[in-house]
């Protein structure tokens, strides 16, 4: 499978719960934080749903 990298670009601050513990799974715990995660069906539907906190570089 391929890898993405995905990059903290907004703070989980007002963020209700469920998007703060999709965060942490994801391993993203600062702003401008960077981790790498391989391209599965699970992952891709985490980063979907806190999209707007997040960047992929692929």
């Amino acid at each position: 499978m391929a890898t993405i990298k995905i990059q903290q670009v907004k703070s989980t601050i007002n963020c209700p719960k469920v998007q703060k513990l999709t965060m942490a799974a994801l391993g993203l715990k600062k702003m401008n934080a960077v981790v790498e995660h391989e391209a599965t069906p699970a992952i891709l539907g985490m980063v979907n749903k806190v999209k707007h906190l997040v960047k992929v570089v692929e």
